[in-house]
């Protein structure tokens, strides 16, 4: 068997380090049908996701995107480069902001830096990290910004 297609793709602790920055290959476009089922399903009548005619009349002229969808697809894109096979838990997100809006059609890439890295006192296989994600669009406006604090595998040692 190929070893190679059982490696996880996402980091061990060990190849985390404080200021690592990771820029994500996946990017997505977000659609409307994305918004529309997004909220339906998390049973949020929020107008201004939902209604064009509701939307036209504020500030922002059309339907925004769904914070938590937003949210979502930017932890979301992060994993295949980050935690992919070696995560353990997420254990939490801080200091969530969306400084720009999205709209249906925007294009979002993320980004991650690590800030954190400490080993967990509980398990000797697994260590904590501390990163904050940035979604930017296609004008290259950060749109949103979380951290998240996670617990990661420790790189499996040989065993012979």
């Amino acid at each position: 068997m190929n070893e190679d297609l059982n490696r996880p793709q996402g980091r061990y602790l060990e190849e985390l380090t404080p200021g690592t920055l990771i820029r994500h290959r996946v990017t997505r476009t977000v659609t409307e049908a994305d918004n529309v089922f997004f909220t339906t399903m998390t049973m949020n009548p929020q107008p201004l996701h939902l209604d064009h005619e509701y939307a036209a009349g504020t500030e922002f002229g059309r339907p925004l995107v769904n914070s938590l969808l937003t949210l979502s697809l930017l932890v979301g894109l992060s994993v295949h480069e980050l935690t992919l096979g070696t995560l353990v838990a997420n254990l939490g997100l801080t200091d969530v902001t969306f400084p720009k809006p999205v709209f249906h059609g925007d294009t979002i890439r993320a980004e991650s830096q690590v800030l954190e890295v400490r080993e967990s006192r509980s398990r000797p296989d697994a260590g904590i990290v501390i990163v904050e994600h940035r979604a930017i669009n296609q004008r290259g406006e950060v749109v949103a910004k979380c951290k998240r604090t996670a617990l990661m595998q420790r790189r499996p040692t040989a065993t012979g």
